[in-house]
């Protein structure tokens, strides 16, 4: 980033700092936000910077896409189940939260409609099931106020009672009371805003400012994510929402991997993350928020090329793997061909494996005809089995795939 931010100018250079700010606010390409930031009126730039990264987003959006479209589409299915618990375990660890992905991988299940675990009660089951819907291309609702607490409630409200029932909210839609940030000594990083009055004047200013078509959709996404977490509307769970609705926001515009994708580079970046709320928080950067939105917009730069390397390095192992599929007994059979196609697939993009009910389904077999086909591939050693809650799944040993074919060649 090369963008110097206005509260580093006011430690380098008093007497440019001034002239700085005034530049910035009534430059051509400022946009004007009706909101306060420690009580001066938030913008931002829409700099080259700003236009290069967005730029370089939507490119790589392209090649998502792209790529996405060579894949098999039961591969895409699964690796997309495999992102997700990547995400809610990175959203829950930023905030100190653990949950393992066995844990998450089986609450998904229990959202599967042939899944013998259903009726369950698990953890984390509405974080799960709010993410699940994101695969699902089902749209949520922000339009209100109440849309924010709804969407909270059936997030996280569930487990923020269980860690500490006082941190339930107790206003008539947000938290009547203060709530802060602190760092790992204690020290009050941010203060949320108080009374529940400015709360809602503040949410509502920025769902505006989210709807308001004449600014690039990208560019009210970052900010809005801003918005929700320096306004921190609840005594937790906040930073699980701002994340949550951030990725609903990308996958409206984008490829929906990519919104699978934030909390991994966030956590790899939390220093940077932490750094820009901080900056754009402080009295004096004068409501400056471009910092921010450079930063957010990196980030999600990172998060699509990181998601590229991942489905390339994949679709050239899958297509390596496809061709010694003819090298295998009885590949000429088209159903255990097709057996083995999908467990080789389960091996590279699944969390773990297909079902036995997933095998049935896209290899279009009998429970009796699936057996017989498992067991063909058992006997050469090449069968991976586990566990998804109840179900048994499975997938291909590439390792000892690897090991034959060497040996045979």
């Amino acid at each position: 980033m090369n963008y110097e931010s206005l509260r580093t100018l006011y430690y380098k250079d008093p007497e440019l700092y001034q002239q700085e700010y005034a530049s910035r606010r009534n430059g051509r390409a400022t946009i004007h936000i009706d909101f306060d930031v420690s009580g001066k009126p938030a913008f931002f730039e829409e700099n080259n910077e700003v236009i290069l990264l967005a730029f370089q987003i939507m490119s790589c959006d392209k090649k998502i896409l792209s790529i996405s479209k060579d894949l098999p589409p039961i591969a895409l299915q699964q690796y997309r189940k495999k992102c997700l618990i990547d995400e809610i375990v990175l959203t829950n660890k930023i905030e100190g939260v653990h949950s393992s992905r066995k844990e998450i991988g089986e609450a998904l299940a229990v959202l599967d409609e042939q899944s013998s675990a259903k009726g369950k009660r698990h953890r984390f089951i509405g974080l799960v099931n709010k993410y699940n819907k994101l695969t699902k291309s089902e749209s949520v609702s922000l339009a209100s106020c109440e849309d924010i607490r709804n969407i909270y409630d059936e997030l996280v409200l569930e487990e923020v009672i269980a860690e500490n029932p006082q941190n339930a909210p107790d206003g008539k839609i947000f938290r009547k009371d203060q709530a802060t940030v602190r760092s790992a000594t204690e020290r009050v990083i941010h203060a949320g805003l108080t009374p529940e009055k400015k709360i809602v004047e503040a949410m509502e200013k920025a769902l505006a400012f989210l709807h308001d078509d004449s600014i690039p959709w990208l560019f009210r996404i970052c900010i809005f994510h801003y918005m929700i977490e320096y306004i921190h509307p609840f005594y937790d769970g906040n930073g699980r929402l701002g994340r949550f609705i951030l990725s609903c926001c990308i996958a409206e515009e984008y490829e929906s991997l990519s919104a699978y994708r934030i909390s991994e580079t966030v956590k790899e970046n939390i220093k940077d993350y932490y750094d820009a709320f901080r900056v754009c928080n402080d009295p004096r950067n004068l409501g400056d928020l471009t910092p921010f939105l450079l930063m957010m917009l990196e980030m999600l730069l990172k998060a699509m090329q990181e998601l590229i390397d991942g489905l390339q390095r994949r679709k050239i192992q899958w297509d390596r793997y496809e061709k010694r599929v003819d090298t295998l007994p009885k590949s000429k059979n088209k159903k255990m061909r097709l057996v083995y196609s999908l467990l080789i697939q389960a091996a590279l993009f699944s969390e773990d494996g297909i079902s036995n009910a997933e095998l049935r389904i896209f290899g279009g077999v009998s429970y009796g005809t699936l057996r017989k086909l498992l067991d063909n591939v058992r006997d050469q050693g090449l069968l991976i089995q586990t566990k998804r809650g109840r179900e048994n799944c499975f997938k291909m040993d590439l390792n000892l795939l690897d090991e034959k074919f060497m040996k045979q060649n």
